[in-house]
């Protein structure tokens, strides 16, 4: 029961965050949605470091489970980002759609990959 609580609580947290993010960062003319985008490469890269940090072993299972789970799985929007995506294809914007999708995924990759080898040694 207590890791349920632990994916819920880090979950709502991250949820709040990514809220917050949405009312901070302004997307100019809706032209890309740069609070999503913000959010995941922000989360990849915690769950960059988290992930790290597990492997050797300074994390615990409980602390991965709020975290990484919870935070990083309640910040992280990716079912928001395929809707964006979508809303974009179907405004016609399919540039801005393209040019959406391939910079979040290689921002987000590069991000887990930073956060992670930033941890090594």
């Amino acid at each position: 029961m207590l890791k349920l609580i632990l994916v819920f609580v880090g979950g709502g947290l991250g949820s709040l965050l990514r809220y917050s993010f949405s009312l901070l960062v302004a997307s100019p003319n809706n032209t890309m949605p740069f609070a999503t985008f913000l959010a995941n490469v922000v989360a990849c890269f915690c769950v960059g470091v988290l992930s790290n940090m597990a492997t050797k072993n300074l994390l615990s299972l409980e602390l991965r489970l709020l975290l990484v789970t919870g935070f990083c799985g309640g910040f992280s929007t990716f079912s928001t980002f395929s809707n964006e995506t979508l809303l974009l294809l179907e405004a016609g914007k399919i540039g801005a759609a393209l040019l959406y999708s391939t910079i979040s995924v290689v921002a987000c990759l590069a991000s887990v990959w930073l956060g992670y080898f930033m941890t090594t040694k």
